[in-house]
């Protein structure tokens, strides 16, 4: 079963939420002492990580099948599939390649036990029938479900470097090889200052009021600028207007009255009809990535920084577009200025 869905699903209190794992989704089946491994395609890996043959022991002998991650933990107890890289391509690998990478099964799912399919039952059940396995060895864990909201999952993943968390529907059954929105990954993404230059009205009941706003930032600082000789240019990174509060809303419409301005401020041309600001405000932003048109994926807003001055906001790495091609790359320097 693989994760149709995207982004934190509504309804969340009706999902379980899981660490999201970064490595290799592997099914084992155990029985009569052997354990078998299989990768997401169906083909037979056991070799390739002999000590998981220890999962027979971890389960006291009980035939069973989970489903669930081979992964391998850097120094911080987290999962990185880069040093898992060492391990997944070798089909025997060595006494010291063994020692030095080890590997750990993440079970998150039991799909049969005892003679039984479970495949049917629901997620919260199939959850507590694995918890009860109490499977607790050097080389099998059950992954942890994760008790906080998801806005505090998602700080907490950037916080500590994590990929993001799944959030699986309690009543879901397990629908083997089949894509399913009753799980979703949530991707935890960047977070940074961007400049506001603009604003389109919203939609409905927000016909009337600022629907999204047009952020950007900076493509060199004031000292630069000065050095240079000229302004520096305000480069258009798209539209947010998830995260707009009622009371952000009040407040950014009484400071776009003071700064409103006829003509756009930024370098390149936006794409969507926009009333103007002067660019002096900041806000906080969360987005999952820049694509390779230069646009912001998935941004949110999460506040005014009344802290930052706008001028300060300049574009760096992590503002680097995914793998811009000729037709996609931004006019101007991202390229040269920023990889």
């Amino acid at each position: 079963m693989l994760a149709g869905g995207r982004g934190v699903p509504p309804g969340t209190g009706a999902h379980l939420f899981e660490p999201k794992l970064d490595g290799q989704r592997v099914v084992a089946t155990v029985e009569a002492g052997q354990v078998v491994l299989a990768n997401r395609r169906g083909g037979e890996i056991s070799a390739t990580y002999p000590e998981l043959a220890g999962l027979a022991g971890a389960l006291g002998g009980r035939p069973a099948v989970l489903d669930g991650e081979v992964v391998a933990f850097d120094d911080r107890a987290r999962s990185s599939f880069q040093r898992l890289q060492r391990r997944m391509h070798v089909a025997r690998p060595p006494a010291q390649l063994l020692a030095d990478t080890p590997v750990v099964f993440v079970a998150f799912d039991v799909l049969w036990l005892d003679g039984a399919l479970l495949v049917e039952r629901p997620q919260q059940e199939r959850r507590r029938v694995l918890e009860d396995l109490a499977l607790r060895a050097p080389v099998v864990q059950t992954v942890p479900l994760l008790d906080a909201a998801p806005e505090e999952l998602l700080d907490a993943c950037r916080q500590v470097g994590l990929e993001g968390f799944m959030a699986k529907h309690r009543d879901a059954p397990y629908l083997p090889g089949r894509r399913s929105t009753a799980w979703s990954k949530v991707k935890c993404g960047r977070r940074r200052e961007l400049v506001v230059g603009g604003w389109s009205p919203g939609q409905g009941s927000r016909s009337s009021s600022i629907g999204s706003l047009a952020l950007g930032c900076f493509d060199v600082g004031p000292e630069e600028a000065a050095r240079r000789g000229q302004a520096a240019r305000l480069r258009y990174l798209g539209q947010a207007g998830s995260g707009l509060t009622e009371a952000t809303i009040a407040q950014l419409r009484r400071l776009f009255d003071q700064i409103e301005i006829p003509t756009s401020p930024f370098a390149e041309k936006p794409p969507v009809p926009l009333r103007f600001v002067r660019p002096l405000l900041v806000v906080e932003v969360a987005y999952s990535e820049v694509t390779g048109s230069g646009l912001l994926r998935q941004p949110s807003i999460k506040g005014l920084r009344t802290d930052v001055v706008a001028e300060e906001v300049v574009a760096d790495a992590d503002l680097v577009p995914a793998s811009p091609g000729p037709k996609d790359r931004p006019a101007g320097e991202w390229s040269e200025r920023y990889t």
